[in-house]
């Protein structure tokens, strides 16, 4: 039994460097942008060898791929639950109050996506990214609702993206910042969902 102890903390500790090196490296990317950011560099901001980081992650592109799986997957759940929840109001607004939560928790990715676009369309993430923001969209609007509600949900999460980026430079409290956007985010949802059956 002691046998098992052991082995979870060596594997504890080994996520935790893996988490680290993904921290540093988007810190790095965020610093002085992705293509100019080495290997090499994140080794040393992290005081280990090369060969140690070699061993978490061959490419900076896996380190980016795997930053990106990390922070999105909060998002994957969300829309897993909100496929399987009854297509109502209350539903929606609770996939957009977990959807601002997890936004929150990939602020960094998103400040980076913003910040290289180019090469998030380059890796494929780009698109993976696109995929979800669809799903979402999918299970807030109503297929057979007005053009004008539907657009009103698609509205809603480009708030939430907004906000993330926008909000940055306005005064306040980071808290308060997000709760105004899920605020809004909500009205247009809750008004989209009210028009429903009078296109």
């Amino acid at each position: 039994m002691g046998g098992t102890t052991m082995e979870g903390t060596k594997r504890q500790r080994r996520g935790d460097t893996r988490q680290r090196i993904q921290d540093v490296a988007l810190d790095l990317f965020a610093e002085q942008g992705y293509e100019k950011t080495s290997l090499r560099e994140i080794a040393e901001r992290l005081d280990v060898t090369k060969a140690a980081l070699y061993y978490h992650f061959k490419t900076k592109e896996e380190i980016l791929v795997g930053i990106f799986e990390d922070l999105t997957r909060p998002m994957d759940e969300l829309i897993e639950w909100g496929k399987a929840q009854p297509h109502t109001l209350e539903t929606k607004q609770e996939v957009l109050r977990r959807y601002s939560e997890a936004l929150a928790g990939a602020a960094p990715l998103f400040r980076f996506m913003q910040e290289n676009q180019a090469t998030i369309r380059e890796l494929s993430i780009g698109n993976q990214f696109k995929d979800r923001m669809l799903q979402m969209r999918d299970i807030i609007r109503d297929p057979d609702a007005s053009l004008t509600d539907q657009v009103r949900c698609v509205s809603a999460l480009f708030t939430m993206h907004a906000g993330m980026l926008v909000l940055q430079d306005v005064q306040g409290n980071p808290e308060e910042k997000r709760k105004a956007v899920l605020e809004v985010a909500i009205d247009l949802v809750t008004q989209a969902h009210s028009g429903e059956g009078t296109a």
